[in-house]
């Protein structure tokens, strides 16, 4: 079964690579200092600080891996081959819900990016997905906890 693609525009490819290699160059010497430290203190069997540090140590080697994982699969989302025409992995989207007046803007991004304060949106959300493939003028509708929301794509454009 092939790996699954991670999508990144190329100011997140940067943020997660910039992420690993602090993970890999500055957690993990402190990290291992912590647990040196520890060890000082004696008895493992009673020492709460040794096992924090190596869960600590655990914790950021599942990230490392995590991140290492994602950028061998990563795609880069080039702006040059987004169709401005509809909504994609990429686009910014502006979107009006039913019934008022305020347009929101979404940008799809992929999973790894997901920022939703940011108003970067995950393309296998359910509102990512509910906006892929429409254009301007196409309305759509998602499912959220607070019921079904009903909404007009009103503009697209790239990042």
């Amino acid at each position: 079964m092939p790996e699954k693609e991670f999508f990144f525009t190329e100011e997140g490819l940067a943020k997660t690579e910039a992420e690993l290699d602090h993970l890999k160059s500055v957690t993990r010497r402190e990290v291992a200092e912590k647990i040196k430290t520890a060890l000082g203190y004696g008895d493992l069997s009673e020492n709460a600080e040794y096992d924090h540090a190596k869960n600590e140590q655990a914790k950021v080697e599942e990230k490392i891996a995590k991140l290492e994982n994602m950028l061998r699969n990563a795609v880069l989302i080039e702006e040059e081959n987004l169709d401005k025409n509809h909504v994609s992995i990429g686009t910014k989207v502006t979107i009006r819900e039913k019934g008022t007046k305020e347009d929101e803007l979404y940008t799809i991004v992929g999973s790894a990016e997901t920022d939703p304060l940011a108003g970067k949106i995950s393309n296998e959300s359910p509102m990512g997905s509910a906006l892929l493939g429409k254009k301007i003028g196409d309305k759509a509708q998602v499912e959220t906890p607070a019921g079904l929301i009903e909404f007009e794509i009103v503009a697209i454009e790239t990042m």
